[in-house]
């Protein structure tokens, strides 16, 4: 279990959801400390995943975990994805990109969505994971997003959504496609 969660969002129970292939492209937006990029490095093994951070720690963490596991197509690189092209990743080049719990965190959503949009490939895949509101144990503090605002906004970037995720009562999952 990993602690920087409270270990109760399971990655692998997420990514059993997803129509995932051996040679995707991926862009784990906001990656922390890999809680999702590891395992899904895991289940692409002859594709890559590229770990974004803001955090030079939170990279680290990812790439002592990545040695220590073994998992070598993952890419770490520091970024800024509230700014247009600050992924640093190539126009339509990924499969799938995911966002774990880090719309919360920010105010620009709209931007960060701009960029998962601009790096997707066509009919490829964003995933929303994030807090719900008010569950026991949210954090206190942030800008959270209802399901019913994220659709709204991903659909004003020219997303449809595909399916809602089964997730844990903490957490809201949901798939659109570009």
């Amino acid at each position: 279990m990993d602690k920087g969660t409270g270990g109760f969002l399971q990655p692998e129970k997420v990514l059993d959801q997803l129509a995932l292939r051996d040679d995707m492209q991926i862009a784990d937006f906001g990656c922390g400390h890999g809680y999702f990029s590891l395992p899904l490095a895991k289940k692409v093994s002859q594709g890559k995943v590229y770990a974004l951070d803001v955090l030079k720690e939170a990279l680290q963490s990812v790439r002592s975990r990545a040695e220590i596991e073994k998992v070598s197509n993952i890419e770490t690189i520091r970024v800024n994805l509230e700014i247009a092209g600050g992924s640093k990743l190539t126009d339509q080049a990924i499969d799938l990109v995911v966002l774990a719990n880090i719309l919360f965190q920010s105010q620009k959503k709209e931007e960060i969505l701009k960029e998962a949009r601009r790096v997707l490939k066509e009919n490829g895949h964003l995933v929303v994971v994030d807090w719900l509101a008010g569950s026991l144990l949210a954090p206190k503090e942030g800008w959270f997003i209802s399901k019913e605002e994220i659709n709204q906004l991903a659909e004003s970037q020219g997303l449809t959504l595909v399916k809602e995720l089964v997730m844990d009562d903490q957490h809201y999952g949901m798939v659109f496609r570009r």
